[in-house]
């Protein structure tokens, strides 16, 4: 059986690519709220050998492989892995598959206008002209300017080639130290603390993982430049919370766009929406209809090379 724990909101169910996930057997999806308690999240999967993970808030621990003995294969709907113990899932036997670079697009392009919306402060002038005011003042110009990349898959990668469109000198940092590919796109690496003094714009595009969690933090923070831009579409947890709103309150930094928080949905009253020098999104840059459909395929895809004994985009298997 596959199963589906956590439709919710719902993307699956009634889809193409549920469609085709039918013809590999029974397939139970669960489309109501509740896969983020871990005990709900392994009775919905039960006997089942297969889960096709939707949501990120569904967290596949050890407990829930415990309880889950039939399970052997996770299919991510995305490329992000920090809500899957990977480490368990090996011990016990299970593969985890994602769908690198399906979203690459939408997110660099989503990413580019959260910087062009803070550095050209669009939102506020949109609703302070709808109250009867005529905005003049200066705005920042990204043209020229020095954009600062860490991380660079598929969609750092793309953003890269975006900034340098827009006339952009950009510096890269990579973990997996792919210089050399780099260079071919015209794209110079640094270190870090290099990038974080020079950049005008810097955006994140790292994989959250015990050694990312708080990449930029207060020392960071520190090192940018006093009309530096922040940009953040990976996750939340890269970013130091407290040392953020400290750097945005104070103006030590111009400006933030963020599409991810460490509280998603954000609540009622949290600082971040009382800042006038952030523009904010709802963890939706890789939400198009193009993302949706061929995402929600490929993740199945994963499932039939699975079945088939031929798995690809493997991130974490039995070892």
């Amino acid at each position: 059986m596959i199963v589906v724990p956590d439709d919710f909101p719902s993307v699956f169910e009634g889809s193409a690519a549920h469609e085709r996930a039918s013809s590999l057997g029974a397939v139970r999806v669960c489309t109501e709220r509740g896969a983020e308690d871990e005990t709900e999240l392994a009775s919905r999967i039960g006997a089942a050998r297969v889960a096709i993970n939707i949501r990120a808030y569904a967290r596949f621990s050890d407990a829930v492989f415990r309880a889950c003995p039939a399970l052997r294969m996770v299919s991510i709907w995305g490329t992000g892995t920090d809500n899957i113990d990977l480490d368990a899932a090996a011990r016990r036997g299970v593969t985890v598959c994602n769908i690198p670079g399906v979203n690459a697009f939408a997110v660099a392009e989503h990413a580019i206008a959260l910087m062009l919306a803070v550095a050209r402060k669009i939102p506020r002038i949109d609703r302070e002209m709808r109250t009867g005011a005529w905005p003049r003042e200066m705005l920042a110009q990204l043209y020229g300017k020095t954009l600062g990349v860490f991380g660079t898959g598929a969609i750092g990668a793309r953003v890269a080639e975006l900034g340098r469109a827009l006339g952009m000198t950009v510096l890269a940092w990579s973990a997996r130290g792919n210089a050399d590919r780099l260079r071919a796109f015209g794209v110079a690496t640094a270190v870090k603390e290099d990038i974080l003094r020079r950049a005008d714009v810097v955006t994140l595009h790292v994989r959250l993982t015990p050694e990312t969690r708080g990449f930029i933090g207060p020392r960071e923070l520190a090192f940018m430049k006093p009309g530096a831009i922040l940009v953040n579409t990976g996750r939340g947890a890269l970013v130091d919370r407290d040392a953020l709103l400290d750097a945005l309150a104070n103006g030590r930094i111009a400006g933030a766009g963020l599409d991810v928080f460490h509280d998603e949905p954000l609540r009622p009253g949290d600082p971040l929406l009382g800042l006038p020098n952030t523009v904010l999104s709802p963890h939706n840059a890789g939400q198009t209809p193009e993302v949706r459909r061929d995402g929600l395929l490929r993740a199945v895809d994963n499932v039939e090379r699975f079945i088939a004994g031929t798995p690809i985009n493997v991130v974490g298997s039995q070892s």
